[in-house]
């Protein structure tokens, strides 16, 4: 019987010239792995006569990854932007998103670290750290 379960999701990210192959993520916040926000579709006007007109423009993927302040895959995210840094310039990302709940996968491209925590909140608990990817596109594929 199939389920709407995330746990066996699975989200891999590279980076060109800093990780060649695809790294699987590992250690997300509770009940918050990554999401990827909508996007306007659909460049809207309407006219002083009631009309409305709509153009196609392209859209840019924001995703957002929590990672519990614990996780080995925070590794990933300082090295990607240590190595930004020293080079003072920035790298490029692919990866993919595997959801065997729903059957499919996601083919993710051009990708930019566009925010960056660079440390846990103290709480009562270190808390998750917050990192955002902006992809040029996401692609789907069926499993």
């Amino acid at each position: 019987m199939a389920t709407l379960t995330s746990a066996n999701s699975v989200l891999a990210i590279g980076v060109t010239g800093l990780y060649g192959v695809a790294q699987v993520l590992k250690g997300f916040a509770e009940g918050d792995a990554y999401s990827i926000d909508t996007v306007d579709v659909a460049e809207t006007a309407l006219g002083v006569d009631g009309i409305l007109s709509a153009g196609y423009v392209p859209q840019r993927m924001v995703m957002n990854v929590s990672i519990q302040g614990d996780s080995t895959s925070i590794n990933f995210f300082e090295a990607w932007y240590a190595a930004q840094e020293a080079a003072r310039d920035v790298f490029p990302a692919f990866g993919v998103i595997t959801q065997p709940a729903v059957a499919r996968s996601y083919t993710l491209s051009r990708g930019w670290l566009k925010n960056y925590a660079p440390i846990s909140d103290a709480k009562k608990i270190l808390q998750p750290r917050k990192f955002q990817i902006e992809w040029n596109t996401v692609v789907p594929v069926p499993l």
